[in-house]
């Protein structure tokens, strides 16, 4: 019996917050906003079984189906899931993620159904062509830079990990690490040299036109500034500067 009330409970608690969800969600989330803890699959891959279920709720992807992101899951959730259950355009994608996303390359390929522009973008970045191209585990991938597709929150909020208060750590978790500047040359201490620059100290008393990382380098579309196409590439200096500092010459960038 006291099982019984336990598990009702459980119910009547998800139903409170989950409303805007599905019967699928609503079932998932009975066992997964629960259960606490990880397991290891058979290919060694840790995962966290936890969903907190207000907090998706209140997410920018509250309202979906669980198997919206996680489409080889079907009737029978537990039983062996395959990337071929999978729309074949997913799969497809998914099969190029594979090596990043070990947890469910499935899932993270699924971005690109609602966000095919950006994904498109991604995929032509120098962080998308690590992962497809270089076949690397170190690029950034959607949830590195956006946190769990679970929690998103929209960019505007304080919690959000591209918030422009939170943006700086957010690239500083890679482009901060002394391994990853030696491997790709990108130079070390980028945050350290950020801080001390004029547009650094702006962003730290709160200046609110301070330009940040994706002011200059973009969000989703981003080069090697040897790259032609990339906005701090030498030719296109003028013109990404000359956005806040008007009338920026060739002279002024190279001060900079």
């Amino acid at each position: 019996m006291k099982r019984f009330f336990s598990v009702a409970f459980l119910w009547f608690f998800l139903l409170c917050f989950s409303s805007s969800s599905s019967a699928e969600t609503f079932t998932c989330l009975a066992c997964h906003s629960a259960i606490k803890g990880k397991i290891r699959t058979e290919t060694g891959v840790l995962i966290d079984l936890n969903v907190d279920g207000e907090k998706y709720s209140e997410s920018v992807h509250g309202g979906f189906d669980c198997v919206a992101c996680h489409k080889q899951f079907g009737s029978d959730p537990h039983g062996p899931s395959r990337i071929a259950n999978a729309p074949k355009d997913i799969a497809s994608l998914a099969s190029k993620l594979s090596h990043k996303a070990k947890v469910d390359p499935v899932a993270l390929a699924a971005c690109s159904e609602c966000h095919s522009d950006i994904y498109k973008s991604w995929q032509d970045s120098v962080h998308g062509g690590n992962i497809i191209q270089k076949k690397q585990t170190d690029g950034p991938s959607c949830i590195d830079c956006h946190g769990s597709p679970h929690y998103i929150m929209q960019k505007n909020t304080a919690s959000s990990h591209v918030n422009k208060w939170n943006v700086i750590k957010t690239c500083g978790e890679c482009h901060d690490k002394e391994e990853l500047a030696d491997k790709y040359g990108f130079g070390m201490h980028i945050l350290e040299r950020y801080y001390g620059s004029f547009h650094g100290k702006k962003y730290i008393i709160g200046h609110q036109n301070a330009p940040t990382c994706v002011d200059c380098h973009k969000y989703h579309d981003v080069k090697n500034w040897e790259d032609p196409k990339s906005p701090v590439a030498w030719e296109n200096r003028t013109e990404t500067c000359g956005r806040c500092h008007k009338g920026a010459s060739k002279k002024f960038v190279t001060a900079i």
